[in-house]
């Protein structure tokens, strides 16, 4: 049985009404917003939120443009954290300095980035009826993302998972799948659907079943709609069904390893397991390469190298590569240049792994203009 999760109205950023109406009195947003507009969409039809071009300015509806939203459909997890100095080798057993419960999931984490970036966010996804739900909903809404579509089903707990964070930053991950993996329907409502044939671009990722991305991803295809399939989560091979109607593939090193069976430790060994995917159907691969920062390959054409914007201390770098995701798609839907996007997200991505947690660790908008700012 599946049902609606409430959420308190009061606690969100962005104050949506029952008509999914949105405040365009953006006060927190000194900059202006180039929106991505669905050409197969009607503003005047559009079930989405208007957002101001000029906070300052926005006094009646003619100086409001409509902003075609990122739509997450994805996962969301309970990180369990513990702090260990080192991994446990086998059949041995670790005392943790820390523990405890925070809020994540592939899903969760970039839908929280996009909102925090203050761009219109709506998370499809599920939950159980238990804590972790709750967990999960309440820093959702106070990351500013619209949960309209996020369930909750009584035959599944909410998925978590084990993260062994060590003293260096580095983490390694265990997860439970839970409701991401268990009780969707075998076909997507149309509820669900119209939202994302509304959206101005669209983030997958592999922690919720593949047919499910598969449903998404081809509504999103035939309205014209961006999706961006972030290969982090199953480690079993994507089905070529998904990979034909994504535009953008978003794996880390050890991603496009397991995905093209090639080595990836030199960018030469990078650009020929890319060139693999190319064969498989994607056009455009953007690779996230950690302390070496990120390219993006497009089919026929050089690939664009961005560098690591230096943070001033690792402190955990869980969420990061979401963050780096979600930030690139914002700033693409806004309209700027791929160079830019890659900036954009490095930046997002350098301020994520000062903070400890996934969905704590996600900046503020501003935070990311004032860091490239500085550098």
């Amino acid at each position: 049985m599946m049902k609606s999760m409430a959420v308190p109205s009061s606690k969100q950023h962005w104050p949506f009404s029952s008509s999914s109406t949105l405040d365009c009195s953006l006060r927190k947003t000194p900059f202006q917003l180039q929106s991505y507009i669905n050409p197969s969409s009607s503003q005047s039809k559009s079930p989405f939120p208007s957002l101001s071009l000029n906070a300052s300015k926005a006094t009646s509806p003619q100086t409001q443009l409509a902003a075609s939203p990122l739509v997450v459909v994805g996962s969301a997890n309970a990180d369990i954290y513990v702090e260990i100095d080192r991994l446990p080798k086998e059949g041995e057993t670790v005392s943790a300095k820390h523990g405890q419960t925070l809020a994540g999931g592939k899903g969760a984490n970039q839908a929280a980035c996009g909102g925090k970036l203050s761009y219109p966010t709506y998370f499809v996804g599920q939950v159980g009826e238990d804590a972790h739900g709750k967990l999960i909903s309440e820093a959702l809404v106070d990351g500013g993302v619209c949960l309209d579509h996020l369930s909750t089903v009584s035959a599944a707990p909410t998925g978590h998972a084990v993260v062994m964070l060590q003293s260096d930053g580095q983490n390694s991950i265990i997860i439970v799948g839970g409701a991401n993996m268990s009780c969707w329907p075998e076909t997507l409502s149309d509820e669900h659907l119209k939202i994302v044939r509304n959206a101005g671009i669209v983030l997958l990722q592999r922690e919720i079943p593949d047919l499910v991305n598969i449903q998404v991803a081809k509504a999103a295809r035939d309205a014209g709609v961006p999706v961006i399939l972030d290969a982090g989560g199953m480690d079993a091979p994507i089905p070529v069904e998904l990979l034909n109607v994504v535009d953008i593939l978003s794996p880390n090193e050890s991603e496009l390893a397991r995905l093209t069976g090639m080595p990836t430790e030199s960018f030469e060994q990078i650009s020929q397991a890319v060139e693999k995917c190319h064969e498989m159907g994607v056009k455009e691969v953007l690779v996230k390469l950690g302390g070496k920062g990120s390219a993006l390959f497009v089919k026929g054409e050089e690939p664009i190298r961005q560098p690591i914007i230096s943070a001033a201390k690792v402190i955990d770098t869980t969420g990061a590569g979401d963050t780096y995701t979600a930030a690139f798609a914002v700033a693409l839907v806004e309209g700027k240049s791929k160079k830019e996007c890659l900036r954009f997200a490095a930046a997002a991505a350098s301020l994520c792994v000062q903070v400890k947690g996934a969905i704590p660790s996600m900046p503020d908008r501003q935070s990311v203009i004032d860091l490239l700012q500085s550098c």
